[in-house]
């Protein structure tokens, strides 16, 4: 099939191959019956963009309310598993790509840890964070897509690191009991930046976890949140530079061989590219050296300690802990062609960074608009997370169904 990442440049351009996940998929029986818009480029081409626009596809809707955005970059997957236009979807997250459109859209995510799902075939942002994971209605049906998805690749290295770690069927950790006994540490971190209102949401799935026997420390303290988001958009440039070119030279008759190709495309076709937004990421990453440059090690190397070492393991070491939980994201913002995005809390950067996993599920509402909560973990604790998510699923039954209303449900109150 036709795979653009939302841009016309690479239309007419089919790849010699299914990617890696995409033949997995299909070995385990699963009916492909299409594919969904992103956020063109999965987001990394304007700092002004909009979620779930690309040239290709135009722009996504959110289902809860069609004037809210369904966030992104894996826009179409979330909103069409939302929408009940499929049993579940794929996505691809390099920060918050999985996480963000299944919290705002009221579904499942499940964002891997970084190697335990192939890339190959997947048009790519930054080998050191990006991979493809489950989004889904339910952790059920979230649990039984991943499973199908692993799997050794000879064209990925990075899932050798899973050999022995995967598992191919991750249903025998849907426990209905899976909060007992577990020992979770709550991150309220004034850094993330979300609302005071959100706060209730969050409240209500601690004392849940609480009554179904979990362990809380509330709060715990994660010293190094907040200090990569240079560093990170650092790495990324470079790795995106990098990762993409190369991506390019393996596709069949495409139209660009190289960022300078791109965008010069871009600016060709202004008028169907970019009538909203620009492409000053392009033009950065585009200015970026090899892989072997001082200032990409040195970033890479920063991400890494400050998020694993001192970061995530630190903290789960800390207090003995089997996950962090975290609201996800702040309710869906209006889309706004004009201005671009407007989000209100995220916590995804952390596991991102890290290469570790990370699931959200849907834990309440404002307005009428889905909000998600994440348990995040160790690398390769996929297991854990599932079991605790699925037992909190059952304790807080949040997801409905949604409705295609042309805008929130705001009282008239809120109006005046």
């Amino acid at each position: 099939m036709e795979t653009t990442a939302g841009s016309l440049a690479l239309l007419g351009s089919k790849p010699a191959r299914d990617a890696f996940v995409a033949g997995r998929l299909r070995a385990a029986g699963a009916v492909i019956i299409g594919k969904t818009n992103l956020s063109e480029w999965a987001n990394f081409r304007s700092s002004r963009s909009t979620s779930g626009w690309s040239g290709r596809g135009g722009q996504t809707k959110n289902p809860y309310a069609l004037d809210r955005n369904p966030s992104g970059s894996s826009s179409g997957s979330a909103v069409a598993a939302a929408a009940n236009l499929a049993a579940a979807a794929v996505g691809t997250e390099t920060d918050g790509s999985i996480i963000s459109p299944a919290s705002v859209c009221g579904i499942v995510g499940i964002k891997p840890t970084v190697g335990l799902v192939s890339r190959s075939g997947i048009v790519p942002i930054a080998h050191s964070q990006d991979t493809a994971g489950p989004m889904a209605r339910t952790v059920a049906d979230a649990a039984t897509l991943l499973g199908a998805m692993t799997g050794l690749d000879p064209a990925d290295a990075a899932t050798k690191d899973s050999e022995g770690r995967a598992v191919t069927d991750y249903r025998e950790f849907l426990k209905p009991d899976g909060l007992r006994g577990a020992r979770i540490g709550v991150l309220r971190a004034s850094s993330l930046n979300f609302a005071k209102k959100l706060d209730s949401i969050l409240q209500n799935a601690v004392e849940a976890m609480k009554r179904e026997g979990a362990e809380v420390v509330d709060p715990v303290e994660f010293p190094t949140l907040g200090k990569t988001d240079n560093s990170e958009y650092e790495v990324l440039l470079y790795e995106f530079k990098a990762d993409l070119e190369a991506y390019f030279a393996g596709r069949p008759g495409a139209a660009v061989r190289n960022l300078t190709d791109l965008m010069a495309f871009n600016d060709k076709n202004a008028d169907r590219e970019m009538p909203f937004f620009g492409q000053e990421i392009l033009e950065q990453a585009a200015k970026k050296g090899p892989l072997t440059d001082k200032a990409y090690l040195d970033a890479l190397a920063k991400d890494h300690k400050l998020m694993r070492e001192k970061g995530i393991d630190a903290v789960l070491a800390e207090h003995e802990l089997d996950a962090l939980v975290v609201l996800t994201n702040g309710p869906a913002h209006m889309t706004d062609l004009v201005n671009g995005d407007s989000f209100s809390g995220s916590s995804s950067s952390p596991a991102a960074v890290a290469g570790y996993p990370t699931i959200t599920l849907p834990a309440g509402w404002v307005n009428g608009l889905p909000v998600g909560i994440s348990f995040i973990g160790k690398a390769w604790s996929e297991p854990e997370l599932i079991k605790l998510a699925y037992g909190l699923e059952r304790a807080l039954g949040m997801r409905k169904a949604p409705r295609l209303l042309p805008t929130a449900e705001i009282p008239a109150a809120g109006l005046r």
